[in-house]
């Protein structure tokens, strides 16, 4: 598995795979946590110029840990 995270204002973006196949794409609220249900293969990760890259991640319980982290050194 691996995941990529992208923050843009108030949003957190997510892609996943799964052994080679795409879980898809995921779009919260920075506040809230993913679910492996939030991921649709049909939604694209964000193209805007706004939107920041935030690393590769193991799992989706390491995604939520930064998320977790941001918003504490808020």
């Amino acid at each position: 598995m691996g995941f990529y995270l992208w923050l843009e204002d108030d949003l957190a973006w997510a892609q996943g795979t799964y052994e080679y196949r795409p879980l898809g794409t995921a779009v919260i609220s920075a506040s809230d946590t993913f679910r492996r249900r939030d991921f649709d293969p049909r939604r694209r990760p964000p193209v805007s110029s706004t939107a920041s890259f935030a690393g590769q991640f193991a799992s989706v319980g390491h995604l939520n840990l930064q998320l977790r982290r941001r918003r504490q050194k808020r």
